[in-house]
């Protein structure tokens, strides 16, 4: 009788894993390459049914013929989209995105909040024209940070002046603010 129950569930186990799939060829719309995915019809189904959705123009974009006696109607042809083909500058960056991944120079790491603020009001009498935090996403540790840079070239006239009373100073990279890089 066990192993009846055994055999049973076994067969039920592998009767629910059942899947059916195909292969499904899809071409790149950019590149024109060929993608081959394995998938479920539904799921299938309802991606096609998706991408339909997508390239269809939106309605009222309808346009007739100057011949009104063949009464031809022509769909409009989707708006193209500029791309520039130069690099963005630094003010157009921080206009779609306030908050980018920069640099910091990492002045030292401490185990104690204490110490964190002694070193932070130390740094503060050296370099007063630089903002200096402390980051204790690392609990015990706490990480003392200074200025905002886009690059790492742009901190390295810093991070030397730093290095003269930090030796362990090194220049990280880290969520910055665009407003307060330099």
């Amino acid at each position: 009788m066990r192993n009846l129950i055994k055999i049973f569930s076994i067969v039920s186990l592998f009767g629910f894993y059942s899947v059916e799939a195909q292969q499904v060829v899809q071409r790149d719309t950019l590149s024109g390459t060929e993608l081959i995915m394995t998938m479920d019809s539904k799921v299938n189904a309802a991606l096609e049914g998706i991408e339909d959705k997508c390239s269809k123009t939106t309605g009222g974009n309808i346009v007739r013929e100057n011949n009104t006696d063949s009464g031809i109607v022509t769909p409009t042809k989707p708006p193209k989209i500029y791309v520039p083909s130069r690099e963005l500058s630094n003010a157009e960056i921080c206009r779609k995105n306030p908050r980018i991944l920069g640099f910091k120079i990492q002045i030292t790491t401490v185990k104690s909040n204490e110490e964190a603020n002694e070193v932070k009001a130390y740094f503060r009498k050296r370099f007063p024209n630089l903002k200096v935090e402390t980051d204790a996403s690392l609990r015990p540790n706490y990480k003392i940070l200074a200025g905002s840079y886009f690059t790492k070239q742009s901190a390295s006239s810093d991070l030397s002046k730093i290095r003269e009373y930090f030796k362990s100073a090194i220049a990280v990279q880290y969520r910055i603010f665009c407003s307060e890089a330099k």
